[in-house]
């Protein structure tokens, strides 16, 4: 129901082209000896992608094609259920604000509980074979919610168990799907792929709550739950026919589940504008996630708004990011992509004051409401697809699962104790001023990027190497 800094992708193999100009690069930026071995080994590694791939638009390309619809398809039914899960916790089932917290909590939980191995394990795994799994198992467990419903024995906690079931496929699902890309396109089309996924979970955004909600109104919440497990169901097909060009990893190069952890999570924090970008987003994610989770109890009781206006609220506002996806490129190619994270951090921050502020202006709250989650929408797609096309690019390829899971644990690992947290400062001070507590620690969130040498910088490092943007940034 909230828009979070954070999104999907990097490359699995250099050709000798590639190699040779990581290596001047490198030369150039003082990258050790090390480091460019590693670079040239990749290079000795024959090419995955065909001949007929290279250069080619992503619109030719079958494998990336039936990826993307297949998810295009899948995040349109989750925005049904993101949307009808929670009216069917307040309206039908009268949950309480700790309730909604500790749903919302067990939604995310597995992010903080098991997102860091899980990154470990997916870089030993087919990441297109979890990411079936993963849809595999999301449909099964919302497909309960209508059978309990109508078998009459549904309660919150039903509810609670299975968002925790589908936080954990999610977890595998997610990490996976941040690290698949690379294997489907080539180098410079990432970025490419990057919006073009982006541009559809925006339109997922515009369509699925308006629809979600017009659906909850005809069949009620439990039974539109069931569109949501049919697109899952079509996701694992589509991933199914997709071929990619990932390798097994050696096992004899795999080493203790603990290492390889603490490698991805070394990686992410000796980086030092992506630990950085690591605390913004983590910050924000926190406090957002404190803001919105009583959402739900303060448009749906305090205001009285049906689940059908709600719905509205997010499909208008959501248009936002899929204008943020369509103008990154131009205002990267304007001002940056370096100065364009702390740019995009600054507005998303200061907007989301206006979301209190609604609550003081019942009269105004529903085109409030719209502008902050569309200039919020707006703002953090551009911040998504810029930081996470950097962080793929700078990651070997080897530990881009955990590289993601590593970030994963940290900027979504908060959200479960924000939730939790809400629910209680909801329960002893009330919806709204939970909301403002939210609200002003979001504004404080953009410091790490705003206060920083990304002003000083036009384009960010793309070596695959810690140090390479260390000596950018000096």
């Amino acid at each position: 129901m909230s828009q979070s800094p954070d999104a999907p992708r990097s490359p699995d193999d250099v050709d000798v082209d590639d190699a040779i100009l990581a290596e001047a690069r490198a030369e150039a930026s003082g990258t050790s000896s090390a480091a460019r071995a590693d670079a040239a080994a990749d290079a000795d590694q024959p090419d995955p992608l065909p001949p007929r791939s290279r250069g080619a638009s992503l619109w030719r390309d079958r494998n990336f094609l039936t990826l993307w619809s297949g998810q295009a398809l899948s995040q349109f039914g989750a925005q049904i259920a993101e949307l009808a899960i929670p009216v069917l916790a307040v309206l039908l089932l009268d949950a309480t604000e700790f309730q909604v917290g500790v749903l919302n909590a067990a939604n995310v939980a597995a992010f903080l509980l098991v997102g860091l191995p899980a990154g470990a394990w997916i870089d030993r795994m087919r990441k297109r074979h979890v990411m079936i799994a993963a849809d595999v198992v999301r449909a099964g467990a919302l497909a309960l919610v209508p059978l309990l419903w109508i078998l009459g024995v549904l309660q919150i906690w039903h509810l609670v168990v299975i968002a925790a079931i589908i936080g954990i496929a999610t977890v595998f699902f997610d990490v996976s799907y941040q690290s698949i890309v690379p294997s489907l396109v080539r180098p410079n089309q990432i970025a490419e792929a990057n919006g073009k996924l982006q541009s559809t979970y925006e339109l997922a955004n515009i369509a699925g709550p308006g629809f979600g909600g017009w659906l909850i109104g005809v069949v009620t919440a439990p039974v539109a739950v069931l569109t949501t497990a049919g697109t899952y169901v079509v996701s694992a097909f589509a991933l199914l026919v997709t071929r990619d060009h990932e390798e097994e990893h050696d096992p004899a190069q795999r080493g203790p589940i603990l290492h390889e952890i603490w490698e991805g999570l070394r990686f992410v924090f000796t980086e030092k504008l992506l630990r950085r970008i690591v605390a913004t987003t983590g910050t924000s994610n926190f406090f957002n996630t404190v803001s919105t989770t009583l959402l739900p109890l303060f448009l749906l009781r305090e205001l009285g708004f049906s689940p059908a206006s709600l719905g509205l609220i997010f499909s208008l506002a959501s248009v936002g990011g899929l204008l943020g996806a369509m103008a990154t490129p131009h205002i990267v190619r304007r001002i940056g992509e370096a100065r364009a994270i702390p740019a995009a951090a600054l507005g998303f921050s200061f907007v989301a004051l206006l979301l209190p502020v609604a609550a003081l202006t019942p009269a105004f709250a529903f085109p409030l409401l719209v502008c902050q989650f569309f200039v919020m929408s707006f703002m953090v797609l551009v911040y998504n697809i810029t930081q996470v096309t950097f962080r793929q690019r700078i990651t070997p390829p080897r530990l881009l699962g955990r590289m993601n899971a590593s970030v994963r644990f940290v900027i979504w690992g908060v959200m479960p104790i924000a939730a939790l947290l809400a629910g209680v400062l909801g329960t002893w001070l009330g919806v709204i001023p939970t909301m403002w507590i939210g609200a002003i620690g979001q504004l404080l969130s953009a410091v790490f990027v705003v206060f920083s040498p990304f002003w000083s910088m036009r384009e960010l490092p793309d070596q695959h190497t810690g140090g390479a943007a260390s000596a950018a940034e000096g």
